[in-house]
């Protein structure tokens, strides 16, 4: 894609951006603050929304490709949204989350696997995008994260091996670079939203499952592995604790670093970025030797991260019942 092209999609995208603004304005799409929220202040919700609009606009321009994955998406994220403005009957949401996986099951050819296969993969990515939907708590975090994942993405897909058209990492990466410009702030003009939430998560799955499928090369899920772990050991702490994980909460990480320590959210969301940026080089410079090396790395982060946590919140804070 030519680099004037990729101009004229950047300003399309920033365009449809601010229009969403005054949208939301206009009917009052707000996020107020709750017992999940790390922020005081009432802020536009679904800013995200560029996310899979992008993706819609790739699709419109490639003779819709891709086109099972294009629906779910469609599907997902117009759930998502209508949850952002009207908070949805939890089985009606769940039911779309299942029949846009189905549909991404069906664009990645796993129905011809067997049934085990099915059942690690359903597992596998509805546990991805509740996880982005619960990491979603501080400005800068989901856009920086997700930029980040993108563009190794395009890395691995120009340097390494091509999985999919470079188009449309182009054009995803281009509408986070616009939701970032808006959000990767201190005072942020709009947060992503479910639908943003949720959506990039759902493409950052099909893109992952693409490289996985071509290289039959299951390490690439560590591309994921800082929100994964982080996610994953937040709920297994509040598990031990005897709370109920289907709760808003306050008990991530990040939201203790910047809840507790008071740490500026854009200076957190750039710690993640930093540490799952290490992983992707490590991920991708042991792409040659066998599993057993990945998954080195994988117990590597997993005991920093405990580690940390037990020296900054304590033994107290994270086995025993607490005020979030």
């Amino acid at each position: 894609m030519q680099n004037s092209i990729i101009l004229l999609y950047f300003v399309l995208f920033l365009v449809l951006e601010l229009v969403y603004f005054k949208v939301a304005d206009r009917f009052n799409i707000i996020d107020k603050p709750n017992a999940r929220s790390s922020h005081t202040k009432i802020t536009i919700r679904g800013g995200g929304i560029i996310f899979p609009i992008s993706v819609l606009v790739y699709a419109a321009a490639n003779s819709f490709a891709y086109p099972y994955f294009i629906v779910g998406l469609f599907a997902i994220s117009l759930i998502s949204f209508l949850d952002d403005i009207l908070t949805l009957n939890n089985k009606v949401r769940l039911s779309v989350h299942l029949t846009s996986v189905l549909l991404l099951f069906l664009e990645w050819d796993l129905f011809s696997l067997s049934w085990y296969w099915l059942l690690i993969a359903l597992v596998f990515v509805i546990a991805t995008i509740n996880a982005y939907n619960f990491m979603d708590g501080i400005n800068g975090i989901t856009g920086g994260y997700s930029l980040l994942t993108i563009a190794t993405l395009y890395y691995i897909n120009s340097e390494v091996v091509q999985f999919v058209s470079p188009n449309l990492i182009i054009l995803v990466g281009l509408s986070l670079l616009v939701f970032n410009f808006f959000n990767f702030r201190t005072k942020a003009k709009c947060f992503a939203g479910d639908v943003g939430s949720v959506s990039i998560a759902f493409i950052i799955i099909f893109l992952i499952g693409l490289l996985i499928l071509k290289t039959a090369n299951l390490s690439y899920i560590f591309l994921l592995l800082v929100y994964g772990v982080d996610t994953a050991f937040t709920v297994f702490f509040r598990k031990l604790r005897k709370e109920n994980i289907f709760e808003a909460h306050r008990s991530h990480f990040y939201q203790f670093l910047s809840n507790k320590l008071k740490y500026k959210h854009i200076n957190v969301a750039s710690l993640y970025m930093l540490a799952q940026l290490l992983i992707n080089v490590l991920l991708i410079l042991l792409l040659s030797y066998q599993m057993l090396y990945p998954l080195l790395v994988f117990f590597g982060v997993t005991a920093i991260y405990l580690s940390l946590r037990f020296k900054l919140e304590g033994k107290t804070r994270l086995l025993n019942s607490y005020e979030n």
